[in-house]
């Protein structure tokens, strides 16, 4: 028997995401109730990793039970397919996913979940969700992007209206979200009350698990569930493909393997081995990703072709890097690598091999602004990104100045940088004219967030690989942490043009409105 759909979840479409109306007309049937006796979806649904012929949809239940999606191309569910997915138990915490194939290049694809539940059998409302797949031929792109969700405790707040800009990214109704990383912030307890300047107070919902920081695996998972209470996330991820990538805040901040929380007194478990253990499993469990194979099944890095015009490499900076150290030495060492070995050469052997017009390398930090971890044993400055500082390539500079030798070399056209990690947005032209290190041809990277979470920067700029700001949105000066009612939250957007293949990106604030675009047109090889 086919699923029908209530009407309480046939609001995933809407006047301001173009799509058509889902099942607008449809009933429950009498055989499928609202109450307590079905499985239900604490989670909502999500989707991610979507190709041509692929995608991955996501669910949470809240109990165990058996998945069962069922997808269509039309919004009437004509001739649609039933699938049976992997059973949802505690040792995923009841979430489950399935791998849909099969599908048709550049098409809507309308899918409803329902749960069975394991132990009577009763089978929960269905739940519907929509993402599109990639295009076989040269079509138009749109696409946003942006990172860091609920950080330095601005949690959901009832009276800010909860995590907004998840509804302006929605409106703008792309053809996927690119999350940059920080989708959790597992060091960043939510309180119920914070002083806003002299006399205002921002309240937060607060759960249990998002009160202290995350320790356990219950902790980890607890994060992502909080997020997840959002009203904006839930209808964004349900109408949206994902492609996530992960960062620091996931396990705790800053961390690399110099990472000492012996005199942090929020930590009872001061192993972070063992914490990155449980966060990583709490990340694979809740990304709307395709997980790799065997032979690295916690890999995150991974290309997503998106037809003629746009091939996505999301990229790792935070899994195979050294020790966070003074980065200034002269030659390669233990504590040097960033990508690491493998993944730097399955990104030079992707670019090399890649067809699309577009490359975007989609980086979880900056490459030219510096981001400080403190100070070493010695005294010195410390470094958690990539820059250490005006001068030559040193420290994990080196990977890099290959990395753009490489693109130069090989005459890789129009790459494209995008990232997230500083919590504001910024737009860097790099140029050989200007740098230190000058064996590269010029491009760009594009700098935006955060989605709900303090605001900060600007950062200073090295000019190892000459970069230049073009444009800047940041607190005023001597300001920090400013809360998401402050405005400054940002995301980007990119269009491609199908026709001429032009590339814009916009840079867009909390209620989507464009702060400055660029055109950028490609280049012959």
């Amino acid at each position: 028997m086919p699923l029908l759909l209530p009407r309480r979840h046939l609001l995933i479409a809407g006047a301001a995401t173009g799509l058509p109306s889902i099942l607008a007309q449809a009933q429950a049937p009498a055989t499928i109730t609202r109450d307590s006796a079905r499985p239900g979806f604490p989670s909502g649904v999500q989707s991610g990793d979507v190709t041509g012929d692929r995608g991955i949809v996501w669910a949470r239940c809240d109990r165990p039970a058996r998945l069962w999606v069922e997808w269509a191309t039309t919004a009437s569910f004509a001739a649609p397919r039933r699938l049976r997915g992997p059973h949802a138990l505690e040792v995923t915490d009841h979430s489950a996913r399935i791998d849909l194939t099969g599908l048709p290049p550049g098409q809507d694809i309308f899918y409803r979940v329902q749960w069975e539940d394991s132990a009577s059998g009763a089978l929960s409302e269905p739940m519907a969700g929509h993402f599109r797949t990639a295009p076989a031929a040269r079509s138009d792109v749109r696409f946003v992007w942006s990172g860091d969700t609920a950080g330095q405790g601005w949690g959901i707040s009832e009276a800010f209206g909860g995590m907004k800009i998840y509804e302006a990214m929605r409106k703008l109704n792309p053809d996927f979200f690119l999350h940059s990383g920080d989708t959790i912030y597992a060091d960043g307890p939510i309180q119920a009350e914070v002083k806003v300047g002299d006399d205002g107070v921002w309240k937060n919902l607060v759960t249990e698990e998002k009160s202290k920081v995350a320790e356990t695996l219950k902790e980890f998972r607890g994060n992502y569930r909080y997020n997840q209470l959002d009203a904006h996330v839930r209808r964004f991820n349900s109408e949206v493909m994902q492609l996530w990538q992960w960062d620091d805040h996931e396990v705790t901040n800053n961390w690399s393997g110099s990472k000492d929380l012996s005199a942090d007194a929020r930590y009872s478990e001061k192993n972070v081995p063992l914490l990155t253990a449980r966060a990583t499993r709490a990340f694979l469990e809740n990304a709307p990703m395709r997980w790799f194979a065997q032979q690295e099944e916690e890999r995150v890095y991974r290309r997503i072709g998106w037809g003629p015009l746009l091939d996505v490499f999301v990229i790792d900076m935070r899994s195979y890097r050294g020790r966070n150290t003074h980065n200034r030495q002269e030659r390669a060492d233990a504590d040097t690598p960033f990508l690491g070995a493998a993944q730097l050469e399955w990104l030079r052997d992707g670019l090399k091999r890649s067809r699309a017009l577009w490359k975007v390398i989609a980086a979880d930090m900056p490459l030219g602004l510096v981001v400080g971890d403190g100070k070493d044993a010695e005294g010195r400055a410390r470094f958690e990104a990539v820059a250490n500082g005006d001068g030559p390539a040193l420290g994990r500079e080196l990977e890099i100045a290959e990395l753009l030798q490489f693109i130069k070399r090989e005459r890789i056209r129009n790459t494209v940088w995008l990232t997230a990690d500083v919590h504001y947005t910024a737009a860097h032209h790099y140029h050989p004219n200007r740098a230190r290190f000058q064996d590269f041809e010029p491009f760009w990277e594009f700098v935006s967030g955060p989605l709900h979470a303090g605001s900060f920067g600007p950062n200073a700029l090295d000019d190892t690989f000459g970069p230049k700001v073009e444009f800047v949105k940041a607190p005023p000066a001597g300001q920090v942490n400013l809360p998401p009612s402050a405005g400054l939250q940002f995301f980007g957007e990119v269009q491609i043009e199908a026709r001429s293949g032009a590339l814009t990106v916009q840079l867009r604030d909390l209620n989507g409105a464009s702060l400055w675009q660029t055109t950028l047109k490609p280049q012959r090889a």
